[in-house]
């Protein structure tokens, strides 16, 4: 099945969108992009050196500018779970891209990030993951063609990958 639209995963920091996207890119026969390492590659550094040294602002403008620079077709795409901030980027995927919504509770969110501080998340200072879960999470669904749950125990990424799949087939996208 060759497509000619993007699949672009959302979902929060620690969802699974990059580890996804190859497999679900290999699955499906489409080129992978994952837009923190075309951000990297665009600033020569990495996320949290552009948070520490430039600031969340910065760093989100950063952001949306690779984005609206990309110009993919049949890609799977995996973003930084801060992309749906900006609306210009989301509005700019949306032109050639379903949106699937990597949905994965709180809990098992909790239990997956382990250096908040250190992982290149763009958050403000004082802000928790609850806090930031609780901001993207409705900007997520609002976007979202396709949302897949990720159970909460953690399902095998491979299960995640295949009801994807399903689903696309399923919809037609």
């Amino acid at each position: 099945m060759k497509h000619k639209r993007n699949i672009v995963l959302i979902g929060m920091p620690g969802s699974g969108k990059s580890t996804i996207g190859v497999i679900l890119a290999k699955t499906l026969g489409m080129e992978f992009v994952d837009v923190d390492l075309l951000i990297c590659q665009r600033e020569d550094c990495t996320l949290q050196e552009i948070l520490d040294t430039r600031g969340l602002d910065a760093f989100l403008q950063v952001e949306e500018d690779t984005v609206l620079e990309m110009d993919y077709q049949g890609t799977v795409i995996a973003t930084g779970g801060s992309v749906p901030l900006r609306g210009k980027s989301m509005e700019h995927l949306a032109r050639n891209s379903d949106f699937v919504y990597i949905d994965v509770p709180l809990e098992e969110l909790e239990h997956r990030i382990r250096n908040l501080t250190t992982r290149g998340i763009a958050f403000a200072p004082g802000e928790t993951l609850a806090d930031i879960y609780s901001l993207r999470t409705p900007l997520y669904r609002r976007w979202a063609d396709v949302t897949v749950q990720v159970n909460p125990s953690g399902d095998a990424t491979v299960d995640i990958v295949q009801a994807v799949v399903e689903i696309i087939r399923k919809l037609g996208l």
